[in-house]
């Protein structure tokens, strides 16, 4: 399955959460699912539950199925508890890390930057939006496009502050990563088990 393409906000309204790396827009004018049964209660099967929360996880960060397996299967492997490593590794990565400095709106806004070069790892340009960020480590953004569109448009938005796990200096456009992340850093409420039971029948 590709990435999601389609309208942001029914999708959130489908999930019953915001998802900020998916849409800066809000659910909050019709918080209930779309449709025409969309206001009538329904109990949700167990696979439901375990499927929705995988959801919410793949579309804030824009992953595929593929990828997010991929991530899965690498934090299963980890000494650290699946969750906090799967967490982890979602967090650190380059497309994630500039939304979250605040220079980009969204993640899929973020990984437009990335893509197109202007976007440098201490002082070394990466254009891989999947990169991940080492503890120490220094993301900027490119002194020519430091007043880009996309950047001013990510620092106007308000409702998101930085990660602690973030230094943040936004008149320079930087941000370092001062330590990892843990499954306390998710923008948004999740049961990361659920996504640990979703996958533990198919890996």
């Amino acid at each position: 399955m590709s990435r999601y393409t389609g309208p942001r906000v029914k999708v959130m309204r489908a999930l019953g959460v915001e998802l900020p790396g998916l849409s800066a827009k809000k659910t909050e004018r019709r918080p209930y699912p779309p449709g025409q049964h969309g206001q009538a209660r329904k109990k949700l099967s167990e696979y439901a539950l375990r499927l929705r929360e995988k959801q919410k996880v793949r579309l804030n960060y824009g992953l595929t199925d593929t990828q997010l397996r991929t991530i899965m299967l690498e934090a299963r492997r980890s000494k650290l508890a699946a969750g906090t490593k799967l967490i982890e590794l979602l967090e650190r990565r380059l497309d994630n890390i500039i939304f979250r400095a605040g220079f980009a709106r969204t993640i899929p806004a973020a990984r437009q930057l990335v893509t197109h070069g202007h976007v440098l790892i201490d002082g070394k340009r990466v254009d891989i939006p999947s990169y991940r960020v080492r503890a120490g480590e220094t993301v900027s953004v490119r002194e020519q496009r430091r007043d880009h569109q996309t950047v001013v448009a990510g620092l106007a938005r308000a409702d998101l502050e930085a990660p602690a796990w973030l230094a943040v200096d936004k008149d320079a456009r930087q941000a370092r990563v001062t330590s990892l992340p843990d499954e306390t850093s998710i923008p948004f409420p999740i049961e990361v088990q659920l996504i640990i039971e979703y996958y533990s029948q198919r890996l």
